[in-house]
C-alpha cells in the first residue's frame, strides 16, 4: 500500500507496535521443554488482547497464530508438539491485522546455552537489516535492497537465502511490490516511492543458499547442516529515513 495520510501512518504504527510486542512477549516466555504450540498460544492470546487478528491464519488458513521455526527450519514453521530444547535457534514471525492495517515482523534468537557462532549470526543479520533500511529513500530502486543485503552478507562471511524475499504490505499481508529479491537483479526496474509500505527481511545463512518447502506445504528448511537467521521490520518509505513501524 501507499500511506497517503497521517491516519494511514498512525494505523500502521499501531499494528506495528502490536506485532513487535507480540514477538517480545513470546521471546520473553520461550523456555526449553515447552512445545512450539504452547509458545504460539502465548502469541495468539496477546494478539487477541490487543484486538488484532493473525494475518496468515485469516488470509491463508495457516495452522497457527504465528510462524515458529526451529534450527534448520527457518521460515513458516507450523506450531505443534515439538518441544523446544536448550540451545535451539528460534525464529518467530508475527504478522497481524487491526483496523484494516497489516504489519509483519520477525526475530531470530538462541535459547541458552548460547554459542558464539549463532550469537554472531543473529546479531549480524539484525545489523544487516538496519543498515539496509537506513539506505532506503523515495526514488531508490527496489533492487538496491537486494544489492545491499547481498553485499552485507558477503562482508560478514554469510550467504543469502535466495528464495525468501521481502514484500509489500499494509492493506494485505502480501502486496506489490512482491518478491523483493535478497540479491541484486539488474532486470528489476521498480522504484521505491514516498509512502510505500514494505518489509525488509534478510535471511542470512552459514551455508545454504536455498530453503526447501517441506511436505506440510508451509515449513521452509535448509537442505544441509547450516543455520540461518532472519530479522524483519515493516517500514514506510519517505523522502528521508524510513519510518520503522515495527520498532518498539
Amino acid at each position: 500500500m501507499t500511506a497517503n495520510s497521517q491516519q494511514d501512518v498512525e494505523g500502521l504504527r499501531r499494528i506495528g507496535a502490536v506485532v513487535a510486542r507480540t514477538v517480545q512477549e513470546m521471546k520473553k516466555k520461550a523456555r526449553a521443554g515447552m512445545t512450539t504450540k504452547e509458545l504460539d498460544e502465548i502469541g495468539g492470546r496477546y494478539l487477541k488482547s490487543c484486538g488484532a487478528v493473525s494475518a496468515p491464519k485469516a488470509a491463508y488458513g495457516f495452522p497457527g497464530h504465528t510462524c515458529i521455526s526451529l534450527n534448520r527450519d527457518i521460515a513458516h514453521g507450523i506450531p505443534g508438539s515439538v518441544k523446544i530444547r536448550p540451545g535451539d535457534l528460534i525464529n518467530i514471525d508475527v504478522s497481524a491485522e487491526m483496523d484494516g492495517y497489516y504489519a509483519d515482523t520477525g526475530h531470530s534468537f538462541q535459547l541458552p546455552p548460547h554459542t558464539p557462532a549463532l550469537t554472531r549470526l543473529c546479531r549480524y543479520t539484525y545489523t544487516t537489516m538496519m543498515k539496509v533500511i537506513s539506505q532506503l529513500r523515495a526514488d531508490v530502486r527496489v533492487n538496491e535492497i537486494g544489492r545491499l543485503i547481498q553485499a552485507e552478507a558477503q562482508r560478514g562471511g554469510y550467504r543469502v537465502i535466495r528464495n525468501l524475499c521481502s514484500h509489500g504490505v499494509g492493506k494485505a499481508l502480501h502486496e506489490e511490490p512482491k518478491e523483493i529479491l535478497p540479491f541484486y537483479s539488474k532486470d528489476d526496474k521498480r522504484v521505491l516511492h514516498e509512502g510505500l509500505v514494505i518489509t525488509v527481511e534478510p535471511f542470512l545463512s552459514t551455508g545454504a543458499s536455498y530453503a526447501v518447502q517441506q511436505p506440510d506445504g508451509w515449513t521452509m528448511r535448509l537442505p544441509d547442516r547450516s543455520f540461518a537467521a532472519q530479522h524483519e521490520h515493516t517500514i514506510i518509505i519517505t523522502k528521508g529515513r524510513p519510518i520503522v513501524v515495527t520498532r518498539l
